[in-house]
């Protein structure tokens, strides 16, 4: 559903689910290429030395793919729209604990994340009242 509505707006999107990363570390990678065009988001990711990077540089490539099935789409003149990183769930779906000092007991979370990019070509967005893009 929310698929078709990206690809009526003009976009095109990849996903990668449960990657063994936090979100608050992947969210600083997708800050850093949103809104900027594919190619370049690319070389940035290639030359990032943030472990995320290489995590988005695929979900990036996939949305590139993804665009370059419609004839109709410039794959040179795509843009990320969106880049996002949401909270996954926790790996086995519970906190493990290790030991600590003075006899404790420290929580040991083992998080994931679902990230998400956006690509389009500008000239084929549909743009709504009041300049926003639509996605």
């Amino acid at each position: 559903m929310k698929n078709e509505l990206i690809r009526e707006g003009g976009g095109f999107v990849a996903r990668h689910r449960h990657a063994r990363l936090t979100a608050r570390k992947a969210r600083l990678i997708a800050d850093m290429i949103r809104g900027r065009d594919a190619n370049s988001a690319l070389e940035l990711l290639q030359l990032s030395l943030k472990r995320g990077a290489s995590f988005y540089k695929k979900v990036v490539e996939s949305a590139v793919a993804n665009a370059a099935l419609d004839e109709e789409t410039d794959v040179n003149a795509l843009v990320i729209i969106d880049a996002r990183a949401d909270d996954g769930p926790i790996v086995n779906n519970r906190t493990r604990f290790r030991p600590g000092p003075q006899g404790r007991a420290l929580p040991w979370r083992k998080q994931t994340s679902h990230l998400t990019v956006i690509v389009a070509d500008p000239a084929q967005l549909k743009v709504s009242k009041g300049g926003a893009i639509r996605v």
